[in-house]
C-alpha cells in the first residue's frame, strides 16, 4: 500500500488512544435505580396502589357496549358512499362539470394555446358503465366512504357516542 498526501490509510482510519482511555469508564450502565425521594418514584408507588386496589362496580356501568368491527364499517361505509355516487349523485356531478367547462387563459383552452399536455387522457375515463362511472369516480368516492369510515372508528373508540343507532 502506497501512502499519498498526508494521510495513509492505516492511520486515518486508526482513533487515537487517549480518546478512548478517557471515554471507556463512562459508557453506558442502563438507567439507575429510582430513589424514595424521587417525584417520578412517588407518582409511580402511588399508580400501583391504586390500580392494586379491587374496583367495585358501579351500577350505572353494568351494561354491555359491543365494539365496532373495523372492517365491516369501512366496508358498508365505502359501498355506501359508491352507491350513492353512481346512482344518487353522479348526474349533478357530471352537469356541474360540464357547466364549469376547460380551464381557459386569456380565452382560449390550454390546449388551443399550444399545450399539448393539456389534452385529456381519454382512455383513463373510458368504461363499460352504462353511465360513464369510472376510474376516477371509484377512486374518489371509494376514499371519501374510507374517511367516514375512519371518523365513526375514530369518534366510537374514544368514547364519543353519537347515538347512531337509536
Amino acid at each position: 500500500m502506497a501512502s499519498t498526501g498526508l494521510f495513509s490509510t492505516a492511520t486515518a482510519f486508526t482513533p487515537t488512544t487517549n480518546t478512548i482511555q478517557k471515554h471507556s469508564h463512562s459508557s453506558f450502565q442502563g438507567l439507575r435505580p429510582l430513589k424514595p425521594t424521587d417525584s417520578s418514584f412517588l407518582a409511580l408507588t402511588s399508580t400501583k396502589v391504586k390500580s392494586m386496589q379491587p374496583r367495585k362496580l358501579s351500577s350505572r356501568n353494568v351494561g354491555v357496549r359491543a365494539e365496532l368491527s373495523t372492517s365491516l364499517v369501512i366496508s358498508l361505509s365505502t359501498g355506501l358512499s359508491l352507491f350513492l355516487g353512481r346512482f344518487v349523485f353522479f348526474g349533478f356531478q357530471r352537469e356541474n362539470v360540464a357547466k364549469q367547462g376547460l380551464p381557459v387563459q386569456n380565452g382560449v383552452t390550454h390546449f388551443e394555446a399550444g399545450d399539448t399536455r393539456a389534452k385529456e387522457y381519454v382512455s383513463l375515463l373510458k368504461s363499460n358503465d352504462p353511465v360513464g362511472f369510472n376510474i376516477v369516480d371509484v377512486l374518489a368516492w371509494g376514499s371519501l366512504g374510507h374517511i367516514v369510515a375512519y371518523y365513526i372508528l375514530a369518534t366510537s373508540s374514544n368514547g364519543y357516542d353519537p347515538k347512531f343507532f337509536e
